[in-house]
């Protein structure tokens, strides 16, 4: 017991993040995917985000765990203008910025990459929370079920 002593010990509760917190946490974590894709396309290279994944091995019947690669889907193309154009993208909805624009021009992928990670920190400073909201209703109505 003397080892324990030795010890500084504390009551604590480890708290709930919120859902607003979550939900940013979330989109963070897709920028952070976004922003990588660019760059490597930036460099010509090919970027697929790993996950992993338990199978079960058809022999042994083991379970074992294994990382497979998952495809990421660029929120930006090229416009009719010709101009690069980002979405921001919450699950399978767009984010409208603001009133009645939900899409960011960009010069080239080196500006594009800067701009994802103007957005990330915004997203992360909260500037973005009644966007996320909106864009996660949304996204949940999708997955109600239908009244007859």
């Amino acid at each position: 017991m003397t080892a324990l002593l030795k010890l500084k010990l504390v009551s604590v509760q480890a708290g709930q993040k919120s859902p607003t917190v979550l939900r940013r946490n979330k989109l963070t974590a897709h920028l952070g995917h976004q922003i990588a894709y660019a760059k490597a396309a930036n460099a010509g290279e090919i970027y697929a985000k790993n996950r992993v994944k338990f199978v079960t091995d058809g022999e042994t019947g083991e379970r074992k765990q294994v990382e497979i690669a998952t495809r990421v889907k660029p929120w930006w193309f090229t416009a009719p203008s010709g101009k690069t154009v980002l979405a921001l993208r919450y699950g399978a909805k767009p984010i409208e910025i603001v009133k009645g624009k939900n899409a960011i021009e960009v010069a080239d992928m080196d500006d594009l990459i800067a701009t994802l990670g103007v957005i990330r920190d915004a997203v992360q400073a909260g500037e973005l929370d009644a966007q996320i909201e909106q864009a996660s209703g949304a996204l949940r109505a999708g997955f109600a079920k239908k009244k007859k």
